[in-house]
């Protein structure tokens, strides 16, 4: 590819970007879009305001890149939780690493690369890539010291700042756990595969094993139903209370506001229709939690959450075998309420290693099916290759717009569209994989998008070619090496435009909201129907981490080979800073909090990213027998794995397991201030499968709720 395709693929997504940002600009400032755009905002107020028109409406502006920048990590720590900065500071980790790559590789690395062959070079636009990259290095030069000192710039620096970045979020996460008003999943386990009894009822088993073994810190259990229909009818019911308040709420607060327009019917005002309340409240205390015995009836799913009176005796319970046979009495620390997964609660767990094991299955089949549109994009990139086996094709060459469209810009986009099928693959999956807690599903999906697009993406486009020739790669691993090193640099320029499509352009659409601005649009213009201040989303951390994650891969991998990748991922970096913000502060909304455990999936990724690097540059001194540079890179690789071996011991046990320190001393704070009873009585109430809470509206979806009291604290740091 020439210099001048990347040219034509980057002016088409620089201009797709402009047109993107302009229209949001314009959209987020219609009283229509409010919904789509401020949804977080929304769901907070409880209702909108309706603001006169005005031509500032109708002008672009970057007023929402200053707000988006001027709050504090403080602020959006308290808005939109831990997970949230843990997510910012991944970009942030990215934007200063791929800063260092770029200053040393553009200045240092990509000259050596342009001057390794003694040739008389052409106008630059008419250049091919491959003169940027280390394929023009010729063999035995002693400039490939060069790639070798900055590879260690660039390695040094990366673990200096994952260093830092690790202790910092792990000592925000015992902040987070410590600081946190008493959180009902740190009393409380949930218990699987229960043995049945036929002399007495499943909840008298509980009782009476927990009362035996842990008789001093048991405190009571609850069992969980697989309740079928009835379950959905409560759910439902459970949504019309909350729009029913809801309903109230903006009807009162528009109750006194004037209005130009009559009723169609009887010729009075809007405002003469009025909202009574009724003696009659609804009572969510008042419905019982215990089911009649016809539910209960045969809806005993063996499982049940246990409550214990201190947080050590929960963590110890749920650490501890309960029994001799392992496959019974399995207890594990119960997620938040707000995070149970509850239609997979009745799973039982003799299943779970069998969905497992299909779950696998079922991905690395997905995984070899992909094979076939990214062998087609490749070919796309090749098009010499596809002239010569279809000759109709070489009346195609005759057009150089057209040929700049297909090789450089083309291929990315198609492969774009085929990865949106991915993340909600990968998340079906990682449902019926059987995880208890949404954020583990999600954590879950997370992980297999990410395996699934680094191999996808970098390993069969470098391998690139037949699948006969990709698996006589695999099945030859001492080639490995040599083999990435030859195929990288062909393969920068595929890279670059991936960069441009999935992260610019991807940016862009991400702000805009393609798809929640269409669906608002034909719900209310088309359907008729008004906004739903519960629609609100969470961030997709499942597809966002992973693009980040890989984006990294690329700029690591790339960066002494085809340096001329970096600017773009720096920018990328940048316009998504901004982006993100500005989503996690107006769009989307925490229904769950984690404590920062992407983290540990960042770091290894990111030191997986490292040692390939690595070993892509031993292949690369091989080929071009350089002795010493590859000499030097052998203790950079062992040190690297080193680094990663002391981060592990030391900050990865705080993200898996609670200290027994932190708990007891909590235990005891909560003790001498009189707070362990009250934390006692709401946790009878805090697992509540059926029934909703008397006073609460859900703000995010049917598995988070937020009191109306703490949602006018945000809102005053928002503002």
């Amino acid at each position: 590819m020439e210099i001048s395709a990347l040219l034509t693929s980057a002016g088409i997504n620089v201009g797709l970007c402009a047109v993107f940002l302009s229209l949001y600009s314009v959209l987020r400032k219609q009283p229509g879009n409010i919904n789509v755009y401020f949804g977080r905002r929304l769901a907070e107020e409880h209702g909108r305001a309706h603001d006169s028109f005005t031509i500032e409406r109708l002008v672009p502006s970057a007023s929402w890149i200053v707000k988006a920048c001027e709050h504090t990590e403080a602020e959006i720590l308290q808005v939109a939780g831990l997970d949230a900065v843990v997510f910012l500071r991944i970009v942030i980790f990215s934007i200063r690493i791929f800063s260092i790559a770029g200053l040393v590789c553009i200045f240092g690395v990509l000259p050596v690369n342009y001057f390794g062959q003694e040739m008389l070079h052409k106008h630059i636009p008419s250049e091919s890539l491959d003169i940027f990259t280390i394929a023009n290095v010729k063999e035995g030069s002693r400039w490939l010291w060069v790639h070798c000192l900055a590879l260690y710039v660039i390695t040094s620096s990366a673990c200096v700042l994952l260093y830092h970045e690790y202790k910092g979020i792990s000592m925000m996460r015992l902040s987070h756990i410590t600081g946190s008003p008493p959180n009902p999943s740190h009393f409380s386990v949930l218990v699987r595969a229960i043995p049945l009894s036929k002399d007495e009822p499943l909840g008298d088993t509980i009782r009476n094993f927990f009362s035996n073994y842990h008789g001093s810190s048991y405190l009571s259990h609850q069992m969980i139903y697989r309740a079928g229909k009835v379950q959905i009818l409560l759910s439902n019911a459970e949504k019309v209370y909350r729009k029913f308040v809801h309903l109230k709420v903006a009807a009162f607060v528009q109750n006194d506001r004037p209005s130009i327009y009559r009723c169609g019917l009887c010729g009075g005002r809007p405002s003469t229709f009025h909202l009574h309340y009724n003696e009659f409240e609804l009572d969510a205390k008042k419905t019982d939690i215990d089911q009649p015995d016809i539910i209960r009836e045969h809806k005993d799913c063996s499982a049940a959450f246990v409550f214990f009176k201190t947080r050590y005796a929960a963590i110890v319970a749920s650490q501890v075998l309960q029994s001799s046979n392992p496959m019974s009495w399995v207890t594990d620390l119960a997620p938040e309420p707000h995070d149970v997964y509850w239609s997979n609660l009745w799973i039982p767990y003799r299943q779970l290693w069998i969905r497992r094991i299909a779950t696998l299955i079922a991905s690395v089949v997905f995984m070899f099916l992909f094979l076939i549109p990214v062998t087609f994009v490749q070919g796309l990139t090749q098009l010499d290759h596809l002239q010569q086996r279809f000759p109709f094709l070489n009346g195609i060459s005759k057009k150089t717009f057209f040929i700049k469209i297909v090789t450089g810009y083309l291929p990315s986009v198609i492969l774009l569209l085929f990865l949106y099928t991915v993340p909600p693959v990968m998340m079906l999956f990682s449902a019926v994989e059987g995880f208890i807690s949404r954020s583990g599903r999600k954590k879950s999906a997370c992980c297999k998008v990410l395996y699934f697009t680094i191999w996808n993406v970098f390993f069969v486009n470098v391998l690139s070619g037949s699948v006969i020739s990709q698996l006589d790669a695999i099945t030859r691993p001492k080639r490995i090496p040599s083999h990435l090193a030859e195929a990288i640099p062909k393969q920068a320029t595929f890279f670059i435009t991936y960069v441009l499509t999935s992260g610019w352009a991807s940016l862009c659409s991400e702000i805009m909201q393609l798809f929640p601005l269409t669906y608002n649009f034909v719900k209310k213009f088309v359907l008729g129907g008004k906004d739903d201040p519960e629609s609100v989303p969470s961030f997709p951390y499942h597809t966002e981490v992973p693009k980040v994650l890989l984006f990294g891969l690329l700029g690591f991998t790339c960066s002494i080979l085809a340096p001329l990748i970096l600017p773009f991922l720096l920018i990328y970096f940048c316009l998504g800073y901004v982006v993100y913000r500005n989503q996690i502060l107006n769009v989307y909304c925490s229904k769950y909090e984690t404590g920062g455990r992407i983290w540990p999936i960042v770091h290894n990724t990111t030191v997986f990213s490292l040692v390939l690097t690595q070993i892509i540059a031993l292949g690369v001194f091989g080929i071009k027998h350089s002795p010493v540079s590859l000499g030097f890179t052998i203790p950079l690789l062992i040190c690297t794995l080193l680094f990663n071996e002391y981060c592990r011991r030391r900050f990865y046990p705080i993200f898996k397991s609670l200290s027994a320190q932190d708990l007891i001393e909590m235990d005891r704070e909560d003790e001498q201030t009189g707070r362990m009873e009250e934390i006692h009585q709401q946790l009878l109430t805090a697992y509540c499968q059926f029934s909703p809470s008397k006073g609460v509206i859900s703000l995010c979806d049917d598995d988070a709720v937020m009191d109306q009291t703490d949602c006018s604290e945000e809102l005053k740091i928002i503002r």
